[in-house]
């Protein structure tokens, strides 16, 4: 089913200053059925809580730059992507979170969303709370920790 890949990007995710050690690649292969895209991070925070992992949301946003200032490090990428303005989780940029398993995330999904020139030079984000899905603008998915740039 996804043998006819039309185009393709990477991100290459890094953590922010308190973060340092986030590390990652996302891909995204545009297909007959969509979009595939798949997310591969390593040095995520870990709870101390050895029965659970983590949720971090997980978005693309409209923002061209991982830069921002003291209060957000990664301000510059702005809002989740929402070209066709809908409400939140159905913004274009609004991903399936990442689940952290001893400080790695690996997650593929299948989105058609949105073209591969839909998104170049966009930022992906990765906020440390998990998207609650309801709230507005954009699912109270706390401080962003870690930034990379669709090229």
């Amino acid at each position: 089913m996804f043998k006819n890949v039309f185009g393709s990007a990477k991100a290459y995710i890094k953590g922010g200053k308190k973060y340092p050690k986030i590390d990652g690649v996302v891909t995204f292969r545009e297909t007959k059925a969509g979009i595939l895209i798949t997310a591969k991070v390593n040095g995520l925070p870990q709870l101390d809580n050895h029965c659970t992992g983590r949720f971090f949301g997980f978005h693309i946003h409209e923002g061209t730059s991982c830069t921002g200032n003291l209060n957000d490090e990664f301000a510059n990428s702005k809002s989740h992507l929402n070209t066709t303005n809908c409400p939140h989780p159905f913004h274009i940029g609004d991903l399936p979170p990442l689940i952290e398993n001893n400080g790695y995330a690996y997650m593929r999904v299948l989105v058609n969303k949105f073209k591969i020139k839909d998104i170049l030079g966009k930022a992906v984000i990765i906020h440390d709370l998990p998207d609650d899905f309801t709230s507005q603008p954009s699912g109270n998915s706390g401080t962003k920790i870690a930034c990379g740039i669709i090229v």
